[in-house]
């Protein structure tokens, strides 16, 4: 019996202090040896072999996404690098996904969501460029990221600086890649230009407004409510109109001396080209980011100015320009120049919410976010 005693005493011991490692038990203390950062790891990979996720288990409406809480975590394959998920961002083509009316749709259940900011978790056999425990974003996701793991390629992972949180993380893939890409690589925008951003209070709207500001152009933005107009100024817009009011393009006409602008970013297409046109300088670019319809325009206007209409959307096999869009932001994540603004934050159980908001009529007052 004694030594029975002393053979299963250390092994028991050793149980025990696992058990003390959870969460629950150390609430992710670093003091005692037992209670370890590296302790809890071990301790969260022997108990947890499942997470939380947001999952569409039929297409429809807002109801249609589950929280479910026995998800498989993924496992990151060649390549490939496992994030633990601090914050994801919604994406207003992940509502169009859910309802299944999207040109593609994903095998069921689907978890929605691609750009988020985490932590990586474990990396796959060829990743080079990161390690366990370092911050990073995502552009894209292969599993998605309304959940509290997500896997995805390595190249689309970057690293995201000490200066921005989590939440702003999750803002960075898609809005400031899209609203780089809009404005430097497809429009040609550049120093002394005049930009004008309608939806400017948006998402992308708002990394459209601070790239301006930054590359040295004279930046003009549209939103609709009296907040949306204070937050586009504060973004670097040099005046914000409202666009909900009758003859505002007229004061945009005033503000630039008749002249027009050189460059705009359009978020809503289907609603805004015919003015978008009107309002062109010679030579200048509507770069079109969003659409939700037909619309009637004339061409002649194009013809009178030698204006261009130019579509906005980054081919999900563009490593290089993503390389490229990346090395150039860094620097202003890193410099505090980039700064981008969380709207609202929702636990994954409000989801629905989070896509009736991303879609909804209702001025947008920045980047809305899934936390886990």
């Amino acid at each position: 019996m004694n030594y029975c005693v002393i053979y299963f005493l250390p092994i028991c011991l050793l149980f025990l202090s696992f058990a003390l490692c959870l969460p629950d038990s150390c609430q992710e203390s670093t003091e005692d040896p037992i209670c370890s950062k590296a302790s809890m790891h071990v301790s969260r990979t022997l108990h947890q072999a499942t997470m939380r996720a947001v999952r569409v288990h039929a297409f429809g409406g807002p109801d249609k996404l589950k929280l479910d809480s026995d998800v498989p975590i993924p496992e990151p394959n060649e390549k490939q690098v496992l994030v633990r998920v601090h914050a994801a961002g919604v994406n207003p083509v992940e509502t169009y996904l859910r309802q299944g009316t999207y040109h593609i749709k994903p095998p069921l259940p689907w978890i929605p969501g691609n750009d988020c900011a985490g932590v990586v978790e474990k990396v796959g056999p060829g990743v080079s460029k990161y390690k366990t425990g370092d911050r990073v974003f995502t552009y894209k996701s292969v599993t998605g990221s309304y959940a509290e793991y997500t896997v995805t390629n390595e190249k689309d992972v970057f690293t995201l600086p000490a200066p921005l949180s989590f939440q702003q993380g999750a803002a960075m893939g898609i809005p400031y890649f899209t609203a780089y890409h809009a404005l430097i690589l497809r429009a040609k925008a550049k120093a002394g230009h005049k930009v004008l951003v309608h939806g400017a209070s948006g998402s992308v709207g708002i990394a459209s407004v601070q790239l301006a500001k930054a590359y040295g152009m004279t930046v003009y933005g549209t939103a609709g409510s009296p907040e949306g107009l204070e937050l586009v100024r504060n973004a670097g817009a040099k005046m914000s109109f409202n666009h909900r009011q009758p003859g505002y393009t007229d004061k945009i006409m005033e503000a630039t001396d008749g002249s027009g602008v050189d460059v705009i970013i359009e978020m809503l297409a289907n609603v805004n080209l015919q003015k978008d046109l009107e309002l062109l300088a010679r030579g200048g670019t509507v770069a079109v980011v969003g659409n939700r319809g037909n619309i009637e325009i004339n061409p002649r206007l194009m013809m009178l100015k030698e204006s261009s209409i130019v579509g906005v959307l980054i081919p999900p096999d563009a490593e290089a320009i993503k390389l490229q869009i990346n090395a150039a932001l860094q620097p202003g994540m890193e410099q505090g120049w980039i700064q981008p603004v969380i709207g609202k934050e929702y636990s994954m159980a409000e989801a629905g919410q989070a896509h009736e908001d991303v879609v909804s009529t209702k001025p947008t007052l920045g980047r809305l976010v899934i936390v886990p």
